[in-house]
């Protein structure tokens, strides 16, 4: 599987300068590189190679293998509209490969391609960061964010081999609860909503009083409540993950796609804003990748009426659910936490669809 190893560079300030007059002229590439295809309707990488590789390299001092990159990038972009000129901005992402780029990890030095030549710059990050940077494969992308220069690098990571599982893990995801599993264990998302609300009110006082002090706290505000929900999904995803992998069983979860669809006309708007904020996808995300990288196996079910569906019955009312937190079918008297119980039928559609054979009883 591929994993990203972000790694922070330390340039001296000629360094600096040199990659930024690199990333500066790349850019301009790119744009000539985008008129010629949006002139020629040519949007294919290898199509638009023929046509614009040697005037390209005749028109920008840059290195063969940075010209092939800003090739990709033009091609990349017009993939995802065809209807629109896409425009790159001047010190836009610039990627390069192991010919113009490679990593000393024992004496922490990159040694990478610039106008003003090879420059050999020290680098700092953190030990996963190091060990990942020990399978680093492909291509790695510089990026100029907020004055520092970063590289993140594709690193190819091998996925161990699925365990025979017990039992399956059922994980429901909300709001109130970020998540529940079937064995109890809840994940609250009280912080989360206590740090949009903090920020929220605080750029808004700040975009209405409009002085340059405002703006520069808000520009050292900008995405930091993005950072801390970030976080938050990777300690929780974790913690599912290694919980599944100790108990050798599977995850369940709910398959969300198309959950946004509607979602304005259904919520009050005083709901919206917190609807909005709950990054399901990401948590998502990191469940999936993490579940790989431990070889722990991940299903997905459909999530119809698991929050309505009496775990002890089957009995579906929507009348069961008596309030946010609590559930209680009307037909046996089944009383449970609404997330619990959801997170119980969850297990249940997931155990048919696991690859490995489940030991325990279906509903045991």
């Amino acid at each position: 599987m591929k994993l990203t190893a972000q790694i922070k560079l330390l340039p001296t300030p000629e360094q600096a300068q040199a990659l930024e007059k690199t990333m500066l002229l790349a850019n301009q590439a790119c744009n000539y590189l985008s008129e010629v295809a949006w002139e020629k309707k040519t949007f294919g990488q290898y199509a638009l190679h023929k046509l614009a590789y040697y005037a390209c390299k005749e028109r920008f001092e840059l290195s063969s293998q940075i010209i092939v990159g800003c090739l990709a990038k033009v091609a990349d972009a017009y993939k995802l509209d065809k209807q629109v000129q896409p425009t790159f901005k001047p010190l836009g992402a610039l990627t390069y490969d192991s010919r113009v780029i490679t990593f000393n990890i024992a004496k922490s030095l990159v040694s990478i391609w610039t106008l003003e030549g090879r420059q050999k710059i020290a680098f700092v990050c953190g030990e996963r960061q190091r060990q990942l940077l020990q399978t680093q494969q492909g291509e790695s992308d510089l990026c100029l964010v907020k004055g520092k220069f970063l590289v993140n690098a594709t690193c190819i990571v091998e996925e161990p081999t699925l365990e025979d599982v017990k039992d399956v893990l059922g994980v429901d995801l909300g709001i109130v609860k970020l998540a529940t599993d079937s064995s109890g264990e809840s994940f609250s998302g009280e912080a989360v909503e206590n740090t949009r609300k903090r920020y929220g009110k605080l750029r808004a006082a700040l975009q209405s009083c409009g002085t340059k002090s405002a703006k520069r706290h808000l520009k050292k505000l900008s995405r930091k409540q993005a950072k801390f929900q970030a976080d938050t999904n990777h300690v929780i995803s974790k913690k599912l993950v290694l919980k599944a992998k100790a108990q050798k069983s599977a995850l369940s979860i709910e398959s969300l796609t198309g959950i946004r669809k509607g979602e304005k006309k259904r919520l009050r708007k005083t709901q919206r804003a917190k609807h909005s904020n709950w990054a399901f996808s990401q948590l998502r995300l990191f469940l999936t990748y993490k579940a790989k990288r431990y070889g722990v196996e991940l299903v997905t079910i459909q999530p119809q009426y698991t929050s309505q569906r009496c775990y002890c019955c089957g009995y579906i009312e929507k009348a069961n659910r008596k309030s946010q937190s609590h559930f209680e079918c009307v037909s046996c008297g089944y009383s449970n936490n609404a997330d619990i119980n959801a997170a119980l039928n969850i297990r249940l559609l997931g155990l048919p669809i696991v690859k490995q054979p489940i030991v325990s009883a279906l509903a045991g």
